[in-house]
């Protein structure tokens, strides 16, 4: 027999040998900027595309004037998705590993579910607290006046899809889907993957001002320690999307 030959040893798998492939620090990183790349070009595609359509030239005014429009901007986000989606896609083919397993797009138990939005409402009162203390908006100006013109022009369900359901799962794709499972495997691990991961994702949201981007960040860790806790990034998602969900509701109808 084989296991008594040694010319012939019987195989042994080893733990590297059995986990699976995934990008580690900088094929994460540069894949990373390429999505990110790629959701932009997906949502400035948008733009150029209403702009064509009306017959107008395509320079930098044009391009701006279409992109403040609600509709455009809808629509701008909702394109990014695609772009997101097709760029991981690419990304997790290369290595040859499964999709739903590498984003970890699992369902999770109602119990998960329920900490991670206690735990949210919990931060997000905090912060509420902490902007009426110092006389702020709870809401940037510049988003308050965007989903009220859209509500008012008929874009409010365009713009409620786009914040509520688009934008988080691109944003959750990228960061708490492909930048966490690559980083978490590296030198990072953990607690540095969920850190990294929601820097990233609060520099995406550099219109913003420091305190929200702040809020933002906080956010961000929440929602890696919950990808981390669940193993499930519908979760995360899931999150988000009521979060904005609730935050675009507040601003064009009940005006919070």
């Amino acid at each position: 027999m084989d296991t008594l030959n040694p010319d012939h040893p019987p195989l042994v798998m080893t733990r590297a040998e059995h986990a699976p492939p995934v990008w580690k620090f900088w094929g994460t990183a540069l894949w990373g900027l390429f999505i990110f790349v790629a959701m932009f070009v997906g949502q400035i595609g948008a733009v150029v595309l209403l702009a064509a359509q009306r017959g107008l030239p395509m320079d930098l005014a044009s391009l701006q004037l279409v992109g403040h429009e609600p509709q455009t901007l809808a629509l701008s986000v909702i394109m990014g998705l695609p772009a997101t989606l097709l760029a991981v896609w690419l990304a997790i083919r290369i290595k040859k590993a499964s999709f739903v397993d590498y984003l970890a797009l699992h369902w999770t138990s109602w119990k998960q579910l329920l900490l991670g939005a206690v735990g949210l409402i919990l931060i997000v009162l905090v912060w509420e607290t902490m902007s009426r203390a110092l006389g702020r908006e709870a809401t940037p100006g510049f988003m308050t006046d965007l989903l009220k013109s859209g509500r008012d022009k008929g874009a409010a369900l365009l713009l409620l899809f786009a914040f509520s359901v688009a934008a988080p799962m691109s944003e959750e794709i990228l960061a708490r889907g492909f930048l966490y499972r690559g980083w978490s495997a590296s030198f990072l691990r953990v607690p540095g993957a969920i850190l990294l991961s929601s820097l990233v994702w609060t520099i995406v949201h550099l219109q913003y001002d420091i305190y929200f981007l702040a809020e933002v960040f906080t956010i961000g860790l929440w929602f890696g320690y919950m990808r981390y806790r669940a193993g499930s990034l519908w979760l995360t998602i899931v999150l988000h999307a009521l979060n904005n969900l609730t935050a675009v509701v507040l601003t064009m109808w009940v005006g919070g």
